[in-house]
């Protein structure tokens, strides 16, 4: 089995789909700011030794995404098979709020984060996906195909983040990458939190996203990762350059 690397792997569906990844022979390169976090689900999930890395990247910084993808390049098993599979699934719902009102630097951080420093993470590890024959999933939304009142910083990256998908597709099949898109649902994760307690103020649909947790209408991140695995793995079945959604699966 290939590496396969996941970025926002501390947690939420970047844990579970690391997890099963694992369980399933890869060695899970493991992305996220803070790498203490990923240390801990590799101790409680029992990783074999080695077969899971945990590397620091945030996507928000430049010097760090040049470092995390220097790093993974310098892996033996990088080195010697290159990557076979790269899940973005690191994003950020904020800010939320008026676009007429929202903090342009934090509107500005959400573009790096969701979509440019995407682009900087992949080009950077472009040899190794070569050498891998590399499959590219990017965690899309809802949000990508409507707009949200209130998100919008978080609509147009997904909606960016989905096109960036489709033109590697067709730019990276003379090499033999592929790229899929696919949106998760409504996942029990700590963006959630982060939606519920952003607050009504420039956000009208605050209350149903509230109503949705109380009335467990989330889904746990270990049933969504197993739904989306075949996303993931099997290249046939789920062509390159399409957009997926799990709720249809």
């Amino acid at each position: 089995m290939g590496v396969w690397a996941i970025t926002g792997a501390s947690r939420g569906l970047g844990r579970a789909l690391g997890a099963l990844l694992n369980t399933h022979g890869h060695h899970v390169v493991a992305l996220a700011r803070n790498v203490e976090d990923t240390f801990a689900w590799v101790r409680e999930e029992g990783v074999a030794a080695g077969s899971v890395t945990p590397l620091v990247l945030d996507l928000a910084d430049v010097s760090s995404i040049a470092s995390a993808a220097a790093a993974m390049l310098a892996l033996p098993a990088v080195a010697e098979h290159g990557l076979e599979g790269l899940v973005h699934n690191a994003g950020d719902v904020l800010p939320v709020g008026s676009m007429s009102s929202v903090d342009d630097d934090a509107w500005a951080r959400s573009m790096q984060v969701n979509l440019i420093g995407v682009q900087q993470f992949t080009k950077a590890l472009w040899p190794a996906m070569v050498r891998g024959g590399c499959r590219v999933v990017t965690i899309s939304s809802g949000a990508s195909l409507r707009p949200i009142h209130g998100w919008s910083a978080y609509c147009v990256t997904k909606a960016g983040l989905d096109m960036w998908a489709r033109m590697l597709a067709v730019e990276g099949a003379d090499v033999g990458i592929e790229a899929v898109a696919v949106a998760p649902g409504i996942v029990d994760t700590a963006m959630q939190a982060t939606i519920r307690g952003a607050g009504p103020d420039g956000f009208p649909s605050h209350a149903d996203f509230v109503g949705l947790h109380r009335d467990g209408h989330l889904v746990p991140p270990e049933e969504v990762a197993k739904r989306l695995l075949p996303v993931l793995t099997d290249g046939e079945r789920f062509p390159s350059g399409q957009r997926f959604d799990v709720r249809e699966l």
